[in-house]
């Protein structure tokens, strides 16, 4: 076995039983890095440490990496103009924020006999937040609701 250093030296080529005694010897445990060369390769290494070496670099990798957040804005067809202001403003910010942006028209009882005017209110909507995101194909009824997604530019 090709033995490798706790420094990343190459010591030398040795027995499996010579390498576990160095190994024991200078309280390290014995790694196995290549099985495939020939001969094959073994590192001196504290696998304790390693271990968490690798946990640390993962979890800072994951509080760097942020997942991105779906938030939801929601109309009625008989929205007043001030509280559409409002949840158009909040819209924009959560785009602005780098959120994606769920925008959902709720249809209550009868207003489902005229779609026509859910339609046009979420099609003044899109205008509104097509300028700080991009809509994900066009509004979908599902059910008593009509939504599209909005990604952020």
């Amino acid at each position: 076995m090709r033995l490798i250093g706790a420094e990343g030296e190459q010591l030398d080529v040795v027995p499996l039983s010579r390498a576990r005694e160095l190994a024991h010897e200078s309280g390290l445990d014995l790694l196995l890095v290549s099985d495939r060369a020939e001969p094959p390769v073994v590192r001196l290494m504290d696998y304790g440490k390693l271990l968490y070496e690798q946990k640390k670099s993962l979890k800072t990798q994951r509080k760097n990496n942020q997942a991105q957040k779906l938030k939801e804005v929601k109309f009625h067809v008989n929205i007043d103009g001030n509280d559409y202001q409002c949840k158009i403003k909040k819209g924009l910010d959560f785009l602005s924020k780098g959120c994606k942006l769920k925008v959902t028209l709720a249809l209550r009882g009868r207003e489902m006999a005229h779609q026509e005017l859910a339609h046009e209110l979420m099609k003044k909507a899109m205008t509104e937040f097509a300028v700080s995101g991009d809509a994900e194909g066009t509004p979908k009824l599902l059910g008593r609701n009509i939504s599209v997604t909005f990604s952020p530019k």
